[in-house]
């Protein structure tokens, strides 16, 4: 039988259906250390990942390695000129997550601009003693600009959720989606600059990768709204952590949701000091129906991958489909 890794838990169910088919050796434990890692990688004909490394050192070390199954959808874990010098497929789980990650980052924007983490906060430290006209005014969400930012798939599903918000759409993307999207969505197409001056809400869904990183630092900031929140869901190192932090002491925007951090799960500490943030450990897809669809299409792409089932030799979510013909 083929040999893969599970690197980190998931529900037993899914390792039952992986060991139909392979050998699998489960982490029930703690995130693996690079140097485990490595080593339990070696004699590996695949692996379902959730975010752990696999670099150009890791590869060397696994001649057998034929796939990479990652349990989400960015896969900036991934050393993907490695991969495809060595030969190894990597996947990941795309659109299962759409629905809940757009809910997350709704719940998380409204979250900032009603100040609800830090009035929960104050009522939970025992300073409510009375009624007053300007306690935690916030800003409105209904009839203001949603700005998004990566119009994908889930940022399109933030930009349906506006329409009950009687929200102007407007967005910044690579390209532009097609005009029916536009249409459905009442979305405009903006510059990027464009974008930061008029959101009254920015949501940031775009992928991680080296040319967007700190896709807003300060200057960013400095052209937005005073008024105006930021949530990011999208990966940490979009943001410029240290900048953000500044901005939100000094009111240069009103609030910030976050789910994501740079260098996660080691976020900066300064975060804590500032009040008008909100704050979660990157769960924006943590529905128990979701991230059970997410580890079942990983487990469907590993065992894909690896020419078993009835996709055999053709994995569901390939990100570089190309190592597939060699």
């Amino acid at each position: 039988m083929k040999k893969v890794l599970v690197a980190r838990p998931i529900f037993p169910d899914v390792i039952e259906r992986l060991r139909q088919y392979f050998e699998v050796d489960a982490n029930p434990g703690a995130p693996l250390a690079a140097d485990e890692f490595a080593r339990r990688m070696a004699d590996r004909d695949g692996a379902l990942l959730a975010g752990d490394p696999v670099t150009a050192k890791v590869l060397e070390g696994a001649p057998n390695l034929k796939v990479v199954s990652n349990m989400a959808v960015g896969y900036n874990n991934f050393d993907m000129q490695a991969l495809n010098a060595h030969g190894v497929l990597g996947t990941n789980t795309p659109d299962v997550l759409n629905e809940s990650t757009a809910d997350f980052g709704w719940a998380l924007m409204m979250a900032a601009a009603r100040r609800i983490a830090e009035s929960e906060h104050f009522l939970r430290a025992g300073k409510w003693g009375t009624w007053s006209y300007d306690a935690f005014l916030g800003t409105d969400v209904y009839g203001a600009t949603l700005g998004v930012l990566g119009m994908g798939r889930i940022g399109q599903a933030l930009a349906r959720r506006a329409r009950g918000f009687n929200m102007r759409v407007i967005y910044h993307n690579r390209s532009r989606v097609a005009p029916e999207i536009e249409a459905e969505l009442n979305a405009e197409y903006v510059s990027k600059a464009d974008l930061l001056k008029r959101a009254d809400h920015l949501v940031l869904v775009l992928p991680y990768t080296a040319e967007n990183r700190h896709t807003i630092g300060a200057a960013e900031l400095a052209s937005m709204q005073p008024t105006a929140t930021l949530t990011n869901i999208a990966r940490g190192g979009i943001v410029d952590d240290a900048a953000l932090i500044q901005a939100l002491r000094n009111k240069t925007i009103a609030a910030a949701g976050l789910d994501v951090f740079e260098g996660e799960p080691n976020f900066n500490r300064d975060f804590l000091t500032v009040p008008n943030v909100v704050l979660t450990p990157h769960i924006a897809s943590a529905t128990e129906s979701t991230r059970r669809a997410m580890a079942n299409l990983a487990a469907d792409n590993l065992i894909a991958a690896l020419g078993e089932g009835p996709r055999a030799g053709n994995p569901p979510n390939p990100i570089n489909p190309e190592v597939l013909k060699k």
